[in-house]
C-alpha cells in the first residue's frame, strides 16, 4: 500500500510541472484557431478582424484554419478530436447548433465543447438582385403564392440557420420557395451577385457591400424590428409575419476538459480583442453587433438554439441534402 502511495506521489509530481506550464505560461506556441467554413464567409471575415489583436494580447500568433464542408461539420469534428490543452480553438457559426439534430455527428458540441464567448449575433436578411421586382418581402410571398415553386433562394447549405428559418416563415405564413443551397458563403454570395439566383437568406455581413453598391436590395430581416445593420428594410415580423425572429450568431469555443485557468485567459482576451474600439468597429460595420458574453451565457444561448431548431428540422423532415 505504501509503495503504490510512494508511486502515486512521484507520478503527480513528475505530472506538476507540465500541467503548470500549461496552466501558467499558456499560450507557448502559435495558436490553431479552425474556422468550419471556407474562406470568404462570414464566420472567416469576423475572425480575421479580430485575429491579430487577439495574437498581440496572447502573446502568441493566432494561426487560421479554414476547414470547410458539410455545413461547419467537418471542421467541427477535427476541432473536437484536438487535445484539450489550448492549442487548438474553433470560432463557430449558428450552424452549429442545427448541425446537432441534421447530421449524425460523431460529438456533442456542449459535451466536446467549452463555450467560451458569444462574441457577436445579428440579423439574417433575404436579399434580391437589383434586376428581379420585388421591393419588399410582402412581395416575394405574393409572387410565390402565384407561381408556386418559380422563385430560387440561396443559401450558404443545406440545414443551415438561413435555410430553417425560411423553411418555418413558409411554414408560417403558406408560401413555398425553391431552396438552392451552397457550399458556404463566400459561393452563395458570388451566385447572388451574379444573378444565378434571385433571393438569397444570409447573414448581412457577407453582403453588406453589395446592399451599399445597390447590387443586392434589402427586403426584410430576422431581427424583431428594424435593425440598424440595414437601415431602412423593416423586419418579417413589421411586414406582418407574425412574430418572427431569427437572429444568426458567432461564438467561440475550447475543448472540453480543457484546464479552466486557460479557459478564463482566452475568454478574458477574446472579449478585450474584440471590445477595443477599432476592432469593435470593423466588425459592426461588417453587419452585427459584438457581444463578448460570459461562457455561461455563451452555453445557455447555444443549448437554447440546439433545442429551437431542433423542433423546426424535425417537424419539418429537413435533411442536409434538401
Amino acid at each position: 500500500m505504501q509503495r503504490r502511495l510512494l508511486l502515486g506521489l512521484t507520478a503527480a509530481a513528475l505530472a506538476a510541472p507540465s500541467i503548470l506550464r500549461a496552466q501558467g505560461a499558456w499560450p507557448d506556441r502559435p495558436i490553431r484557431l479552425i474556422v468550419p467554413w471556407a474562406p470568404g464567409g462570414s464566420t472567416d471575415t469576423i475572425a480575421r478582424l479580430f485575429q491579430a489583436r487577439l495574437g498581440a494580447i496572447l502573446g502568441q500568433p493566432v494561426v487560421i484554419e479554414n476547414r470547410g464542408g458539410a455545413s461547419g461539420a467537418i471542421g467541427a469534428a477535427e476541432a473536437a478530436r484536438a487535445p484539450a490543452d489550448g492549442s487548438v480553438w474553433m470560432f463557430q457559426y449558428d450552424n452549429e447548433a442545427a448541425n446537432q439534430t441534421l447530421m449524425r455527428l460523431t460529438y456533442r458540441t456542449l459535451e466536446a465543447f467549452a463555450p467560451v464567448s458569444l462574441v457577436a449575433t445579428g440579423p439574417l436578411a433575404m436579399v434580391a438582385h437589383q434586376s428581379t421586382p420585388f421591393r419588399n418581402f410582402q412581395d416575394v410571398v405574393a409572387a410565390a403564392r402565384r407561381e408556386p415553386d418559380r422563385w430560387n433562394y440561396a443559401t450558404s447549405g443545406a440545414g443551415g440557420l438561413a435555410h430553417i428559418s425560411t423553411t418555418l416563415l413558409q411554414q408560417q405564413n403558406n408560401f413555398k420557395l425553391t431552396h438552392v443551397p451552397y457550399r458556404g458563403g463566400g459561393p452563395a454570395v458570388t451566385a447572388a451577385v451574379a444573378n444565378e439566383v434571385p433571393l438569397f437568406m444570409t447573414n448581412v455581413v457577407i453582403v453588406s457591400q453589395h446592399i451599399r453598391a445597390g447590387t443586392l436590395r434589402p427586403l426584410g430581416v430576422t431581427t424583431r424590428t428594424e435593425s440598424r445593420h440595414v437601415p431602412g428594410t423593416p423586419s418579417f415580423a413589421q411586414q406582418g409575419f407574425g412574430d418572427f425572429e431569427a437572429p444568426t450568431w458567432w461564438a467561440l469555443f475550447g475543448r472540453a476538459g480543457t484546464p479552466q485557468p486557460i479557459l478564463d485567459r482566452m475568454h478574458a482576451a477574446i472579449t478585450q480583442a474584440v471590445n477595443e474600439p477599432e476592432v469593435k468597429a470593423r466588425i459592426e460595420e461588417q453587419g452585427c453587433d459584438v457581444l463578448g458574453s460570459s461562457p455561461e451565457e455563451c452555453r445557455r444561448f447555444v443549448a437554447a438554439e440546439i433545442e429551437r431548431w431542433g423542433q423546426v428540422i424535425r417537424q419539418n423532415d429537413i435533411r442536409a441534402d434538401s
